[in-house]
């Protein structure tokens, strides 16, 4: 019987499959999407209720595999993205921040530039000296998909530019879409614009995408040589003169009570304009500021996207389950009948942690109101006591980790209080839960960024027992992997190459691919720049000289406890002499070889003027410069600004250690150079 099953289980994913390439790749579906989606639902129940299994099953798969024709290429400058606001209170935060950055008063006034934010597919156009080169898709930011053949069919993109202020060599970026007037005459071959324009642009030959009516706005750049504009209005502008489209609906606008009442009017006539916007995006205007501001590890401080407000629907909660993250967190999860949610499907709701399930008395079988708001997970507002069965039962949130040891909750020096998420103890890779989490981290963009090693891959050869621990990653029996359904001797070998090609690694990415707890990307360069070698990383448990980690700026007890407690482990340390056997770990490098401030390290006590702390110490490490945060002996110069604290200063004195104000710091670096 269940063999007999298992054979329709197949063939309902090959038809799936089928019917995937058909709407993904070709763009000519064969069936409703009612129909595909019936099909999804009894795929995943006979999973369900048979434990069946398959890579190819759409519980692991999304879409379908994008064409090997493109090649990809690398972003001269990363498309970095953007961090979210959804209120009031999040977009003054965001300006409390720029001004306290660049350590202005608080009246300082900020001019932005308010973009409507339009729902479609990123792309950067190469330009030199006029002529449009090469287009590239965002891909992870870093690198793209090489698509240039296919953007030159669209007309609102210039081939030539004869302006003789174009720069001569410029990354223009903008989005590209289909007008929803357009898209009423392919509604029958896409589920909505956005993947309208995401298949059009992907197709094999360009005379397909030619047919599609896609449309580009541009709205920044990335590289660019010599350009003298000096604001994004002044940019835009110059974007039509020199033939690109852009939106009509830009501002220039100063004050958050005049962003929001933008933002509200521009909300209100959403539903009447001819392309999907999911939002405004908000640029410092000042493009001195912006350079001033800077990136934080994948985002710009000068701009954050104000999304439009939250969409909800009501559900049933079918159950209620655990999830465990790396650190061992554990998470309530509301598996709900599915439903549709501003277009997108959703059948899981975050119950965030214990503390809220009591609170808003959360229980299975609850019909609840699911709100998601822009990108953010969706989550449960509130349930409807009065539909509540009599027989319901209050959920008890488990004491034990599903692994089998005793959660905990931490108690905050701080706060005085108990931390509201219950987790699993800092058992690592010793928490079957954990590990399988710590390694979708390990093969990370961030991390490994193993190129067809993704969280689903994770998941399957976890569950075929391949891998346990990091260095299994490196020791996979490709032999049995190209008999798996789904794969092949072809797959198997772009794994291995895969693999093979992410053996070097820089020693801030190795210590942040590990995923200790609290020691997240920007924490791993600044550890990596301070220890220089994977050598000096592994000696810490024999040196016990953790404690020389105080000196790093922004790493605190927090962090360096964390990281005692994972050379504590004893697998930890079997990981670490594996992967160190295995890869090669490129020691850290300065900022600059040849800084102005080489060798030189630093210290700041007191106010600084017109200059945050941050700034300052960016500016210190960009010149090859580092930051300590005690006075010792490994101390060159202690900086001091207004109200300094005068023990810092008196022990630096007895120790000898040269004392700089402001303006003699500035002028030091101005009589280097």
């Amino acid at each position: 019987m269940k063999s007999s099953l298992k054979t329709v289980y197949i063939d309902k994913i090959k038809l799936l499959n089928k019917y995937s390439e058909h709407y993904y790749q070709k763009n000519s579906p064969l069936v409703t999407d009612q129909q595909f989606d019936n099909l999804k639902k009894e795929i995943i129940e006979l999973e369900k209720k048979y434990n069946f299994k398959s890579p190819n099953s759409p519980s692991l798969i999304v879409g379908f595999k994008p064409s090997k024709n493109f090649k990809k290429d690398k972003h001269r400058v990363p498309m970095l993205s953007l961090s979210n606001a959804f209120d009031r209170d999040d977009l003054e935060n965001f300006q409390k921040r720029i001004i306290n950055y660049l350590n202005e008063s608080k009246n300082f006034k900020i001019e932005y530039s308010a973009e409507p934010k339009i729902d479609g597919i990123s792309a950067s156009l190469i330009y030199k000296n006029g002529k449009f080169i090469t287009g590239l898709s965002r891909g992870d930011g870093k690198e793209g998909e090489v698509i240039t053949e296919n953007l030159k069919t669209i007309k609102d993109i210039p081939q030539n530019i004869q302006k003789k202020d174009f720069p001569k060599d410029i990354d223009i970026r903008g989005e590209v879409f289909i007008k929803n007037s357009d898209f009423k005459k392919l509604s029958n071959k896409f589920a909505n614009p956005r993947n309208a324009a995401s298949g059009s642009l992907r197709q094999k030959d360009p005379s397909e995408t030619k047919k599609i009516p896609l449309k580009f706005i541009a709205y920044t750049f990335g590289y660019e040589k010599n350009m003298k504009i000096k604001s994004q209005s002044d940019f835009l502008k110059n974007l039509e003169k020199w033939g690109f489209k852009v939106n009509h609906l830009n501002k220039k606008i100063v004050g958050i009570n005049n962003l929001i009442e933008n933002y509200n009017s521009i909300e209100k006539k959403r539903d009447d304009l001819d392309f999907d916007i999911d939002g405004i995006v908000y640029k410092v205007n000042d493009f001195n500021l912006q350079k001033r501001l800077g990136n934080v590890a994948n985002a710009p401080r000068w701009a954050i996207a104000h999304k439009f407000s939250a969409n909800s629907a009501i559900s049933k909660i079918l159950s209620i389950e655990i999830q465990v993250g790396r650190t061992g967190a554990l998470t309530p999860v509301a598996k709900i009948k599915p439903i549709n949610i501003g277009g997108v499907v959703v059948s899981n709701a975050t119950l965030h942690n214990e503390d809220e399930i009591h609170r808003k008395d959360i229980r299975e079988g609850d019909i609840a109101t699911i709100e998601r708001a822009g990108d953010v997970i969706p989550h449960v507002i509130a349930v409807n006591k009065e539909k509540r069965k009599k027989d319901s039962k209050k959920f008890i949130f488990p004491t034990k980790c599903p692994c089998g040891y005793e959660t905990i909750k931490e108690y905050n020096k701080i706060t005085k209080k108990f931390d509201a998420v219950r987790r699993c103890p800092d058992k690592g890779f010793d928490c079957d839960k954990m590990a399988k989490e710590r390694l979708k981290h390990f093969v990370s963009k961030e991390a490994l960024n193993i190129e067809g090693f993704g969280k689903k891959i994770v998941e399957n050869f976890w569950d075929l027992k391949l891998i346990r621990l990091p260095q299994d990653i490196f020791n996979l029996d490709y032999s049995k992997i190209k008999n798996f359904e789904g794969w092949g001797i072809q797959s198997a070998s772009n794994l291995k190459y895969s693999i093979d090609q992410r053996k070097n690694i820089s020693l801030d990415r190795f210590i942040y691919a590990l995923g200790i707890r609290h020691i997240g990307l920007e924490n791993a360069k600044l550890i990596a720049r301070h220890i220089k070698s994977i050598k000096n990383f592994l000696e810490f448990p024999k040196n016990n000289n953790y404690n020389e980690l105080l000196n790093i700026d922004g790493i605190g007890e927090t962090q360096i406890k964390s990281i005692k407690n994972f050379f504590n482990n004893n697998t930890n340390l079997n990981v670490l002499n594996e992967l160190n056997k295995i890869l090669s770990v490129k020691d850290s490098i300065n900022l600059k070889k040849n800084g102005l401030l080489k060798n030189k390290t630093f210290m700041l006590t007191g106010k600084l003027d017109r200059m945050s702390r941050a700034e300052a110490k960016s500016l210190i490490e960009q010149n090859s410069g580092s930051i300590i945060s005690n006075v010792s002996k490994k101390l060159d110069y202690l900086i001091i600004g207004e109200k300094p604290t005068k023990r810092k200063i008196e022990h630096a004195k007895e120790l000898g250690i040269e004392i700089l104000s402001q303006d003699q710091w500035l002028k030091l670096l101005n009589k280097r150079s």
